[in-house]
């Protein structure tokens, strides 16, 4: 099996298990909420509140009418070396 078709399987087993990989393991230029949420031990609503009010540490892309979090903002605030 190749390395994408892994990652894409994990990816798909997160989805249903809501499991998350370890933040220095994700490698996709963008997070859904409820994943930046996770790793910075947040709720999605108050990211979403950031998002809203424009007042957060961070803010989002909107791609397609969806939250997009940049994956290396997520990890600067959290800390996690890229």
């Amino acid at each position: 099996m190749q390395d994408t078709t892994k990652i894409a399987a994990v990816q798909a087993a997160q989805h249903f298990t809501g499991q998350f990989l370890p933040l220095e393991q994700v490698t996709r230029p963008n997070l859904k909420t409820e994943e930046a949420a996770h790793y910075l031990n947040r709720r999605p609503q108050t990211l979403r509140a950031w998002a809203c009010l424009e007042n957060g540490p961070i803010r989002p892309r909107r791609i397609g009418g969806l939250l997009a979090w940049s994956t290396a903002e997520v990890k600067a605030l959290a800390g996690v070396q890229s």
